[in-house]
């Protein structure tokens, strides 16, 4: 029996992250969705859905991911908060994985919620 190749190079982990998916439409009207991711890695996530968020393939997005910092004991830090852009790679009933472009930005929570 054939064993079958895993084709990902990067570990993927299955966590739940608090995320916001922000799209332009062609219109010209942006449109944001609050997900949680179901896997990530590096290079990617994939995120369910509750309804069909009609973004097709090729589709280029902005994404702003919620990191709990507790675990890693740092008193001055909770939060730290991922921004990084990527497109829609593929499509699955409720969930969508994107790839995510190799520019990305992490930033302390905080600075996020001053006016």
């Amino acid at each position: 029996m054939k064993e079958k190749l895993n084709k990902r190079i990067m570990e993927r982990f299955s966590i739940k992250l608090p995320s916001r998916l922000s799209v332009v439409r062609e219109s010209g009207e942006q449109e944001s969705f609050e997900l949680l991711t179901d896997n990530i890695c590096a290079g990617g996530a994939f995120f369910k859905t509750r309804r069909s968020l009609s973004l097709s393939v090729g589709t280029k997005v902005k994404i702003g991911i919620i990191l709990v910092l507790d675990e890693l004991k740092m008193p001055k830090l909770k939060k730290t908060h991922i921004k990084v852009s990527g497109t829609v790679i593929r499509t699955a009933g409720k969930g969508i994985a994107i790839s995510f472009d190799k520019n990305f930005r992490i930033l302390p929570y905080k600075l996020l919620t001053k006016p």
